[in-house]
């Protein structure tokens, strides 16, 4: 994997560096983290990296389409690494837990707007709300 890692910061024009290839691998294998949980994940292979080191790759990953932040209503900013596949996201209204959602129908944006105000549009963002199964197990069980 840090072979593709390589590949795709070069393709986005960016150099290849420890700390960028640590967040890349953090969000690969940890989907939907805040950015504590990526400092705490990169801490664990280059333990003297700054907050500010990974807040900077982030935003970078971000500008160059690497990586996608996402913050749902009410909920800290999160970040993931499966991008331009335009999916949605479901938020467990108890815990926070969130999971992808593959588009509901057809190609991007997979939903019509009722008026486009003369944009045009490419990408549709849902966010879909409910109770996840850990959640709702727990609910039953009291």
């Amino acid at each position: 994997m840090p072979s593709d890692f390589v590949t795709q910061l070069r393709a986005a024009s960016l150099r290849v560096t420890r700390p960028r290839l640590a967040v890349l691998a953090a969000l690969h294998d940890h989907p939907h983290v805040d950015t504590e949980a990526v400092i705490a994940l990169v801490r664990a292979d280059l333990p003297t990296v700054s907050h500010q080191a990974v807040y900077d790759v982030l935003r970078a990953l971000v500008d160059a389409g690497l990586v996608r932040r996402i913050q749902p209503a009410r909920a800290t900013a999160r970040y993931e690494a499966r991008v331009g596949d335009n999916h949605h996201h479901v938020v467990c209204r108890s815990c926070g837990a969130i999971a992808d959602v593959d588009c509901a129908v057809g190609h991007a944006p997979c939903l019509t707007a009722s008026g486009d105000h003369g944009y045009v549009i490419e990408e549709a963002e849902v966010v879909y709300w409910g109770t996840c199964p850990d959640c709702a197990t727990e609910r039953t069980s009291q």
